[in-house]
């Protein structure tokens, strides 16, 4: 009975170790994408806003972008460490790391002060945000995958996913309460920089909640059978490439119709269709919630229906929806616009609570952190890193958001092919008596 308790405390801290990891990074990662569409432009690309708005907003959205290209690189190096070193302190050094760029982020001169260093400075911070981004998701998803009962993947998966719509919450949350307590020049003068540095005290209450989580079993195994003694990137990129390539294909709809939230569509509502900025903040929490609430959903159902069958209906709604969500938004009536984000999010959260056990189960226990991590950097990269760039670059040549919903639609066929590609992986085992079992098997019929 004490054995089944200590279990339960055990799988409670891992699932709060890891949801409040990525809640964090997701919180600072988003602020700087609100406020990137509502007002770091003029900040930081000063003289370009002002001459060409429209140029200078499709580049302050690359500056989104440009820390994908570094996730790869915190995937390769997180993962190799975590592969090698374990799950549990790659996490925390990740966590600190993202905090310290983004509390970095409030303090920083705009352009007014020192000119053409200040957007420097922010791209800077931006990359270390991203190279941090990469490492933290493989290994909050491995540590709530492989603590879970074998029954229980996909629910215990979707708990670093809900990480992404509560960071939004809170970002969308925070930023709608200094809209409506500050005047607007108050927050353009200094009232912005809150958010960035308010991610300092996050840190401390993440670091202390995860120092108390118990390293993975799986990579203990490891340890014990000297597994981690081998070279996971070298195999990775040599037996498991496909594998590689399949989880970034997956991942890049859902990647980039959540971007197209996070960002792109504050940008639209209040510049295009002349919206005022809190309520489009306050739709855009509600649309958060629905999103965390369906993300558990999709997770609970992978195990119930597999991870397969919850993708495929997940994409299946957001294609479906898209070009009747545009629609809806570009009637300009907040309250059309917050039910079009809100139904879109159901989408979202059924093909994204499964991905944390589906992943996992792609990968054998030696490479899992690597092929994981490197495997979602890539989708970000090909789906969210420049889904906004993409969608102003769209609407700015054909004038119409339809040619956005078709964007998003196409990246959807993909991922849905991806998933069929790689099929059904509900119920493999993840620890390492099957792996050896299957590579001595190998060996044998060769």
């Amino acid at each position: 009975m004490s054995s089944t308790v200590t279990r339960t405390q055990e799988e409670r801290r891992v699932l709060a170790g890891t949801l409040v990891g990525t809640t964090i990074e997701w919180y600072d990662f988003f602020i700087f994408a609100q406020l990137t569409a509502t007002l770091l432009t003029p900040l930081f690309l000063e003289p370009l806003g002002q001459s060409n708005p429209g140029v200078a907003q499709i580049l302050s959205f690359a500056m989104i972008g440009i820390s994908f290209f570094f996730r790869p690189l915190g995937a390769v190096v997180a993962g190799h460490l975590g592969d090698r070193y374990g799950r549990k302190r790659i996490l925390v050094l990740t966590l600190i790391l993202m905090g310290v760029a983004t509390a970095a982020i409030g303090l920083l001169p705009t352009y007014a002060s020192i000119g053409v260093a200040a957007p420097i400075l922010l791209v800077l911070l931006r990359v270390v945000q991203g190279f941090s981004a990469g490492g933290e998701w493989g290994g909050a998803a491995l540590m709530a995958v492989e603590h879970a009962p074998k029954d229980r993947r996909g629910y215990f998966g979707a708990y670093p996913q809900i990480g992404v719509p509560i960071g939004m919450i809170l970002a969308t949350g925070l930023l709608y309460i200094l809209r409506v307590a500050m005047s607007p020049e108050e927050f353009a003068a200094w009232g912005w920089r809150i958010p960035f540095l308010l991610s300092i005290a996050l840190i401390f209450v993440g670091y202390m909640i995860r120092r108390a989580v118990e390293e993975s079993p799986v990579f203990k195994q490891l340890a014990q059978r000297k597994a981690s003694e081998h070279t996971p990137l070298r195999e990775l990129m040599t037996s498991h490439s496909k594998q590689v390539l399949q989880a970034a294909l997956i991942f890049i709809s859902n990647n980039a119709a959540g971007y197209l939230v996070i960002a792109f569509f504050i940008s639209y509502t209040t510049k295009v269709l002349k919206m005022p900025v809190a309520p489009i903040l306050l739709a855009t929490t509600i649309g958060s919630v629905g999103w965390l609430i369906f993300t558990l959903v999709g997770g609970w159902l992978s195990d119930k229906i597999g991870r397969r069958n919850t993708f495929v209906i997940g994409y299946a709604l957001v294609f479906i929806w898209m070009i009747p969500m545009f629609l809806m938004v570009d009637t300009g009536n907040i309250v059309l616009y917050t039910i079009a984000i809100f139904v879109l999010t159901v989408g979202l959260g059924l093909s994204y609570g499964p991905q944390s056990a589906m992943y996992a189960e792609m990968f054998p226990a030696q490479i899992r952190y690597s092929g994981i991590s490197i495997g979602y950097a890539i989708g970000a990269i090909l789906g969210g890193a420049f889904a906004a760039t993409v969608a102003q670059i769209l609407l700015e040549t054909t004038g119409s958001s339809i040619s956005i919903a078709i964007y998003i639609m196409v990246l959807t066929i993909i991922s849905v092919a991806a998933v069929l590609w790689v099929g059904e992986t509900r119920g493999r085992n993840l620890h390492v008596e099957e792996i050896e079992g299957e590579q001595t098997d190998s060996r044998v019929a060769h």
